[in-house]
């Protein structure tokens, strides 16, 4: 039970942090038009997991709340599919159709060359 509670406790720190700065980086970006903003945090915290995961796999001696506080709590925080979802469909509503769909395919397209390149350089590095 007490390495649950520090489980917990992990996704907690990270998830709090994460969706502090989301909130920031949010405040921060440009309101109408192309949501480069999210699309930004969404590639970057994409990055990010999949490090954590390369080098989680590639290193198990790790400290188990890393994965937790990282992975779990900080980029699920940070990175924000319906955020993503809820900005196409107001660029849908305010006549950008186009916009809304090439912007769902970059940020998929973006996100999964962003994994397979962080694995790529990560297994170089790492093994």
């Amino acid at each position: 039970m007490k390495q649950r509670g520090a489980t917990v406790a992990a996704i907690a720190a990270g998830g709090a942090i994460g969706a502090l700065l989301r909130a920031g980086l949010s405040e921060a970006g440009p309101v109408h038009g192309w949501p480069i903003t999210t699309l930004a945090v969404n590639i970057g915290g994409t990055v990010l997991l999949a490090a954590v995961a390369a080098v989680l796999a590639w290193r198990p001696r790790l400290p188990h709340w890393l994965h937790p506080l990282a992975a779990v709590g900080f980029c699920g925080s940070i990175t924000t599919f319906s955020t993503m979802q809820v900005e196409a469909v107001v660029l849908m509503r305010d006549g950008m159709s186009g916009t809304a769909v090439v912007y769902l395919i970059v940020s998929v397209a973006v996100g999964l060359a962003a994994v397979m390149a962080t694995r790529r350089l990560l297994r170089t590095v790492l093994a």
